[in-house]
């Protein structure tokens, strides 16, 4: 997830909704690192998760967060390997999808959320008894319509593509079950 923000999303002007967008908003108006608006915003989104999910789901979440933090300074250290990805948004939209839905789809898999929003639409998914993805679509567009202040429309429209994508691969990761392939084939 943190290569797929850092190499497409920061640098494309396609943004994510959620957190992801969120911390991309905030680097944009006021300077300040992923790296650091992720671990704090995340904080306060488990802490809202913490009682519904357990203590071990924290306890992973903090792992994969911190991971994801690091990795990003990390990243921040050298140029973006697509700089010219800005020109083509139709492929910023498709790869940031795959980059955020499969990093985020594994890790809610596991009971576990890079992010603050993951733990959030986790949470809201149980308590509401709805579709994680749906969660993650409120959420996102929320934030889009935020990113309105430095994102031209335009862009916002390949931002709302890859917001309806990368869920739709975090809800197909998250119920992939490959027993039930290996009983079926």
């Amino acid at each position: 997830m943190a290569f797929g923000l850092y190499n497409v999303h920061s640098v494309s002007g396609v943004t994510e909704g959620g957190l992801l967008g969120a911390e991309l908003l905030l680097e944009h108006w006021f300077l300040i690192s992923p790296s650091l608006t992720g671990a704090v915003l995340s904080t306060a989104c488990y802490f809202f998760g913490w009682k519904r999910l357990g203590i071990g789901f924290v306890v992973r979440s903090a792992v994969g967060a911190a991971a994801f933090s690091v990795s990003y300074a990390i990243f921040e250290c050298f140029e973006p390997i697509w700089e010219n990805i800005a020109e083509h948004p139709l492929w910023a939209a498709l790869l940031g999808a795959v980059f955020v839905g499969v990093g985020t789809g594994l890790c809610v898999r596991e009971g576990a959320a890079i992010c603050g929003d993951d733990a959030l639409a986790m949470t809201v998914s149980e308590m509401l008894k709805i579709k994680v993805e749906t969660v993650y679509l409120i959420n996102d567009l929320v934030v889009l319509a935020l990113s309105l202040t430095y994102i031209p429309v335009r862009r916002i429209a390949y931002s709302v593509l890859t917001v309806i994508l990368s869920g739709r691969f975090i809800g197909i990761i998250q119920r992939f079950d490959l027993r039930k392939i290996r009983k079926n084939g």
